[in-house]
């Protein structure tokens, strides 16, 4: 996710109308993410909102180490993270998948299939889920990982072993054979 440096540098002014242009530049990737970390689509909007409610506040203090998407991501994610937290602390609801319609017959069958990905991801722990999907999902690089989660490079790779073996095992353990 690729900023202009004067959108960023706008909105860390205090410019209203450059935060609304970043806004729309990022909600779909801001979604995005929270929605595959928490596969529910009211859930994953509310954290989108306060993704950027945090982001307003903070932008002031964005120093520009990393990529602006970078420090975006990072919000992102730990807002989804501590929402998912929430919620197991609050007794834990099924995560629910996205209901799409699909019209083409061909296109039945990948929904299927992503949809029972969707369902194996939101089984994997809170910390594991949200490296493999940074990881395998947004292609980041394991040290853009590591940054946006501040672990370090070496729990990034450990814990998106751990996430791959645990998904075969879900996957073979639903007859799915892997």
């Amino acid at each position: 996710m690729d900023l202009p440096l004067e959108l960023v540098e706008r909105c860390r002014a205090g410019d209203r109308r450059a935060f609304e242009e970043l806004v729309r530049e990022t909600h779909g990737a801001v979604y995005g993410l929270a929605l595959r970390i928490l596969g529910d689509r009211e859930e994953a909007e509310d954290v989108t909102q306060e993704v950027y409610l945090r982001v307003w506040r903070g932008i002031k203090g964005f120093r520009g180490d990393s990529s602006f998407g970078t420090w975006l991501y990072r919000v992102a994610a730990n807002v989804a993270l501590n929402a998912l937290k929430a919620r197991r602390r609050l007794g834990g609801i099924a995560a629910q998948l996205p209901e799409e319609s699909w019209e083409e017959e061909g296109k039945v069958l990948a929904k299927l299939e992503a949809e029972r990905l969707e369902s194996l991801i939101s089984r994997l722990p809170p910390s594991q889920r949200a490296v493999l999907v940074l990881r395998d999902i947004y292609d980041l690089g394991g040290e853009e990982v590591a940054r946006m989660l501040g672990i370090s490079p070496g729990a990034v790779k450990v814990r998106l072993f751990r996430a791959r073996q645990r998904l075969r095992e879900l996957a073979g353990g639903e007859g799915g054979g892997g």
